[in-house]
């Protein structure tokens, strides 16, 4: 079906509100083949776009008929699965709790039982509730830290991960069937209730997953020794986090705990951020402003959703910067097993997961402290599958996984990034620090000294609309069928492809293969041992690029990524 055809099934649909019919009649060509030209693809990130109206946004319509494809997919598993049926979130965004009412709709026209919170939720309590309430299965209504037009539709399987590929696939297919106004079961949603297929999770749901997170303190002794000087700012960037971050850090002993007060205010337009990424440190203003006033060295921010967690560290300059998720998660696993030795935590096998484009840093640290260290693919339910897959072997007890993009995942109860707990353990480490008389910016320097100067930087090659998608492709086949001999001037000693699991080396010609593969990913590794990465990113138009270099001190290794950006930037799009 072409777009024009699909534009004007919606139109004849008898669906549509007359706003929505007013809106679609405003369209331009152009928008109107953004908009109808194919669906969202459901990944196994599941699905995200900009709320309009339309086939490839997110809406009612597109919610509704995605979860009917679940819904199948779920029912396939027989009676059993439907009566254990779905947990469902939501987060603070336009439309999230309609979206979330539908899909509890569909899934109790199918039968499938559904618990439903009350209201917005952290993204790693809903991963804990599927998995304490032995639910088959788990939906998200959440974009993360996308911008204020994005939504998205996360979907988790029983061990509380997200989809895992070959599930996506079935729901894919499934949806391929699903006439998206005709093929749609939906059941009302007081109906449901009263018929008992749909039930309310609330404070007490909250409370076990609080015990489980508190359970993870290590140190509190430490952190009461510092508690009359030791101040912290936090901000929830308006979103999930405003209510279980503080509570945990009250609950570690935290005296001094300032939260933004124009920021804990749930908001969907997220007013006072451009973006409520914490990731971009330009969203950290009122935070700082907060923390000169009270004299704080020591600033959380968790996303809309809260599972990534961002911090900002006074440097001895006294101004306030930006710690990056591969700095905050090698902090994190140092400290992590030092807390964990001096505790009696540690276990016997300890491991730590990272991602393929997470810096290098993590495995000197663990690897030098005696924790094994493994890479997965990005995502959380890679880091999942293989916690899983070493934990039932008996070849290890994960302790800690993360991720470059501000995700870390920790303890048993969840399997996603949490930025409840990481929150908790981050604020622990920084307590623990200034009992040292030491900022985070003192022990990450630390940290340079004794495993060396490490580097990274990511960049974004956005590509948005249709011919994004055409771009990004072309990028990627360019870069296999000419792969670069040298990058800045120095030499690629080996190329991995990740999509086929083929391992090159550039000098002999040899190819071998590895165990990772089925991912669209390129990794260049050259002669002074920089890694430099190229992949899609599976929820935005772009093409992400990463680089992880080394030098000598801190200067050296500047320069390399100086270096390596410059390469990055003239790369042809």
């Amino acid at each position: 079906m072409s777009y024009q055809q699909e534009y004007e099934k919606w139109l004849r649909s008898g669906a549509l509100t007359q706003e929505e019919l007013t809106e679609l009649r405003g369209l331009d060509e152009k928008e109107k083949e953004n908009r109808f030209y194919g669906p969202l693809e459901f990944g196994t990130a599941g699905l995200r776009g900009t709320m309009h109206v339309g086939l490839h946004n997110m809406n009612v319509y597109v919610i509704r008929w995605a979860t009917q494809g679940f819904a199948n997919v779920i029912a396939s598993q027989g009676e059993d699965a439907k009566q254990k049926g779905v947990a469902i979130c939501m987060d603070c965004r336009h439309h999230s709790m309609e979206f979330a009412r539908a899909a509890a709709e569909v899934c109790a026209a199918n039968g499938i039982h559904v618990r439903i919170f009350e209201s917005l939720r952290p993204t790693p309590e809903l991963s804990f509730a599927v998995r304490e309430y032995g639910c088959q299965a788990g939906i998200n209504v959440t974009a993360s830290h996308n911008p204020k037009e994005y939504n998205g539709y996360k979907v988790y399987w029983a061990d509380g991960a997200q989809l895992p590929p070959q599930h996506a696939a079935a729901i894919a297919k499934e949806l391929e069937g699903i006439d998206i106004f005709h093929g749609v079961r939906r059941m009302d949603f007081d109906a449901a209730v009263k018929a008992g297929l749909v039930e309310t999770m609330g404070e007490e749901t909250d409370a076990r997953f609080m015990g489980h997170v508190l359970s993870m303190i290590n140190d509190k002794e430490t952190v009461a020794k510092v508690a009359d000087t030791f101040q912290v700012v936090y901000t929830p960037f308006h979103g999930c986090g405003y209510k279980l971050v503080p509570q945990a850090l009250r609950a570690l002993g935290i005296k001094h705990l300032w939260c933004v007060p124009e920021q804990m205010e749930l908001d969907g337009d997220f007013p006072t951020v451009v973006s409520p990424n914490p990731e971009n440190p330009e969203g950290f203003y009122l935070a700082i402003d907060l923390a000169n006033q009270h004299g704080a060295d020591f600033i959380v921010g968790t996303d809309p959703d809260s599972d990534r967690v961002g911090l900002m560290v006074r440097s001895p300059k006294g101004d306030f910067i930006p710690v990056t998720g591969n700095q905050t998660g090698v902090l994190l696993a140092d400290y992590l097993i030092g807390a964990m030795k001096r505790s009696g935590k540690l276990p016997s096998k300890p491991v730590l997961l990272k991602t393929i484009v997470t810096t290098e840093m993590a495995r000197k640290v663990a690897e030098s402290n005696g924790v094994a260290c493994y890479d997965t693919f990005t995502g959380f339910k890679f880091m999942a599958e293989k916690k899983g897959q070493l934990e039932d072997a008996g070849a290890g007890e994960v302790i800690m996984s993360y991720e470059e993009s501000y995700g870390y995942m920790l303890g048993d109860y969840v399997r996603d990034k949490d930025a409840v707990t990481a929150s908790l353990l981050l604020t622990e480490m920084a307590a623990w620090y200034a009992s040292q008389g030491m900022t985070l910016f003192d022990a990450l320097e630390a940290l340079y000294e004794k495993y060396g100067w490490y580097g990274e930087k990511t960049h974004n090659l956005v590509m948005p609309g249709l011919d994004g998608l055409a771009k990004m492709a072309a990028l990627m086949e360019n870069f296999r069928k000419n792969p670069p001999l040298e990058i800045a001037g120095t030499p690629v000693v080996c190329r991995k492809d990740y999509a086929d699991g083929t391992v090159t080396d550039c000098r002999s010609g040899q190819v071998s293969t590895m165990e990772l593969k089925g991912s669209n990913v390129l990794r260049y590794e050259l002669a002074d041992g920089t890694h430099i990465l190229v992949r899609p990113s599976g929820t935005e138009p772009k093409i992400k690029i990463y680089i992880l270099t080394m030098g000598n001190d801190a200067a050296d290794r500047d320069a390399n990524v100086q270096k390596y950006s410059q390469w990055v930037d003239a790369i042809p799009r």
